[in-house]
């Protein structure tokens, strides 16, 4: 039930009445930030209601507590990426263009996004507490699995794909490689230098990864044909 005090904020601020999702989606969106940069612990709630169109008070309204917000905020993180590979619209595309087409989103989302990937890295550091108390998780995550059991089906059906390989090792196979290019960017960079982060090396391992992964999932004999034309 909505206090007093925070229906009056919420009738008399500009937009609120009018459009609270808005208000809610411009809280997540600056609180993900902030708990990307420092962490669970380090974010604090006055921040984030300083950057906002609201109030600390509002957003306790809306969220319930900083471990809430920082929940939903890693919901959202999560239903942004699946969203994204939905959009693909991958079931209309042959099984070798589908399944380049999502690993060259995955691995473009995850370059794009830096705080999604730290704030995945952030959940494993608290073992995944958050995300484990939230029933939605799996239902949210869920689709890319299915959605890569149908492409690899189908690839199967056509003698492309190799047999052996599950949907869910095929989205690990996906991640690893996509996670790693930005989670360890801080630390490669200072013991290797940076040519694999500029646009040039970042297009040049976006197109291995993709590379990778094909040959991964092709049937042996068939490798050099369809990598060696990548319009077949």
């Amino acid at each position: 039930m909505l206090h007093t005090d925070s229906a009056k904020l919420l009738e008399t601020k500009t937009g609120w009445k009018q459009n609270p999702e808005a208000v809610r989606m411009d809280i997540i969106k600056i609180a993900t930030a902030e708990f990307a940069q420092n962490g669970l612990s380090g974010a604090r709630v006055n921040e984030i209601a300083a950057k906002t169109k609201t109030s600390k008070r509002m957003i306790y309204y809306y969220f319930g507590d900083k471990d809430s917000l920082y929940q939903q905020v890693l919901i959202e993180a999560y239903r942004e990426v699946r969203e994204g590979e939905r959009e693909l619209d991958l079931e209309h595309l042959e099984p070798l263009p589908a399944l380049k087409k999502l690993v060259e989103f995955t691995f473009e989302h995850h370059r794009r996004n830096p705080d999604f990937i730290r704030l995945v890295m952030i959940e494993n550091i608290h073992h995944g507490d958050y995300l484990k108390h939230s029933p939605l998780i799996q239902t949210l995550n869920q689709p890319v699995i299915e959605r890569l059991e149908r492409i690899y089906a189908r690839g199967l059906e056509q003698q492309l794909f190799r047999a052996g390989i599950t949907a869910l090792e095929l989205h690990w196979q996906i991640s690893a490689l996509s996670f790693f290019n930005v989670s360890n960017e801080a630390t490669f960079t200072l013991s290797f230098g940076k040519q694999l982060f500029t646009k040039a090396g970042q297009a040049s391992l976006k197109k291995q990864v993709v590379e990778m992964i094909l040959r991964f999932t092709l049937r042996p004999a068939l490798i050099e044909q369809y990598l060696s034309h990548p319009q077949a």
